[in-house]
């Protein structure tokens, strides 16, 4: 699906303060330098946009508080105000109806968190460096955008750094050019991209090929095709991360046997220097902290997780965060699937185990819109992965492999919604699912464990 074709909902009724409905972004272009010691941020900023149905004589952009050095709209200076991380931008002639019109923003300043009840969202400076993690609403902490993820564009981000440094942005590099005591990376994601997808790693990493023939690669589970991945981490990690990551290859070719072809062209993994509560997906990256590293694949089943997403997110994306059951649900399940297909417990098994710990929890949680409160509850990660699971027994998994490998296809690079989903299981079921998806999706209590058919 082109950017062309994207639906454009409304204003994402969780957060109706980010993003702007009366256009879409298409592509994004950022020129950045960045400085880790005094963490300094220089940034210059074009979007190619396209205004909505009705004439824009005035437009907004997500972006924190830094210092705005000039804008324009197709070349020419406009008027603007920035206040509340909101970058209000008035052309100097309005935009007709579905015209497309580029915006160029200059910036400078120290990016930091934006705050939320979760904590500090997007830039976040490490101790030597920094990395990005943006989901829901950090992405307007270093860069200016419609911050709102059905507006999915694709982006080319080039960062100039200290040369000590590797910079990891998802997507293919194309070009690392070093002049003097500094260097310039140059990356290409030419997917549909959630603003709040897009992520920088900063840091002084090892580089390491998990598939290949090159010298030190992993080895590859599916020599025909494998999909190119790449690890970055601190070269101190690397025997307990061989352990831990060691398995990802085959991880991901049982993927695409489930789930379908991987949706982009790469796939890399950022161990950042630091300790962090969760790891963090984001299109064709998944960044984990040290404490995600124990040499014993204790955390093997988060390595699935974030990988699971790259199809259930980032590919296939919500078009507003009440859908967020259908990213955490799908990975959730993907975490249960590999444990069966790698030798450990069936995802029967792991049902068991969710059901009876949502059992003892309060159950005012309603899947299908939890509200921003609830929406990263971990009882709607639990619950979702144990929809999946009714809807396997459900279909059984003649219908039910199909189904979800549909999913993945119909909807590769688009947006979608619970309905949307509820509507394609339809098509795989002998009898009628509303009394299923009512149950898990639209009432707080528990239903019964599912079982197979």
């Amino acid at each position: 699906m082109s950017p062309k074709q994207l639906p454009v909902p409304g204003v994402d009724p969780y957060f109706p303060d980010h993003g702007d409905a009366r256009y879409r972004v298409h592509r994004y272009e950022l020129a950045l330098d960045y400085r880790p010691g005094p963490n300094r941020l220089g940034g210059a900023a074009r979007l190619s946009a396209v205004a909505g149905g009705a004439p824009l004589r005035e437009f907004a952009l997500d972006l924190a508080d830094f210092r705005i050095g000039r804008v324009l709209v197709d070349g020419r200076a406009a008027h603007y105000t920035h206040r509340a991380g909101k970058l209000r931008v008035r052309p100097a002639k309005a935009l007709g109806a579905g015209a497309a019109f580029t915006v160029e923003v200059h910036y400078t300043g120290n990016p930091k968190p934006v705050r939320s009840q979760w904590g500090g969202l997007g830039w976040e400076e490490l101790t030597d460096g920094a990395l990005v993690a943006s989901q829901p609403v950090g992405a307007p902490s270093w860069y200016p955008c419609n911050d709102r993820p059905a507006d999915k564009a694709t982006y080319q981000i080039s960062i100039t750094t200290p040369s000590p440094y590797t910079v990891v942005v998802g997507g293919r590099l194309l070009t690392r050019t070093t002049r003097a005591s500094s260097t310039t990376w140059v990356y290409e994601q030419a997917a549909p991209t959630s603003s709040y997808l897009v992520t920088v790693s900063i840091g002084q990493y090892e580089a390491v090929r998990l598939t290949g023939s090159a010298p030190g690669a992993f080895p590859v589970a599916d020599p025909r095709r494998p999909v190119p991945q790449t690890a970055y981490l601190p070269a101190r990690l690397l025997p307990e991360f061989t352990r831990d990551f060691g398995r990802q290859p085959q991880m991901m070719h049982f993927f695409e046997e489930v789930f379908g072809p991987y949706p982009f062209g790469e796939y890399a993994v950022v161990v950042a220097d630091e300790e962090l509560d969760v790891p963090v997906e984001a299109q064709g990256v998944a960044t984990f902290g040290t404490n995600h590293v124990d040499g014993g694949r204790g955390f093997e089943r988060l390595v699935a997780h974030e990988l699971a997403h790259q199809w259930f997110g980032n590919s296939v994306s919500i078009a507003d965060w009440r859908h967020i059951w259908l990213n955490e649900g799908f990975a959730k399940y993907a975490e249960w699937l590999w444990s069966e297909q790698s030798g450990g417990l069936p995802a029967a098994a792991h049902a068991a185990t969710a059901h009876a710990l949502l059992s003892r929890l309060p159950q005012d949680l309603r899947l299908g819109d939890p509200g921003r409160k609830l929406m990263f509850d971990d009882r709607l990660y639990q619950r979702g992965g144990l929809t999946i699971h009714a809807l396997r027994c459900a279909l059984g998994d003649a219908a039910f492999f199909p189904m979800v490998r549909d999913w993945a296809a119909i909807h590769r690079h688009g947006v979608v919604s619970t309905a949307d989903f509820t509507a394609h299981a339809r098509h795989y079921a002998a009898g009628p699912l509303d009394g299923l998806f009512d149950a898990w999706l639209r009432e707080g209590a528990l239903p019964p464990l599912p079982l197979a058919a």
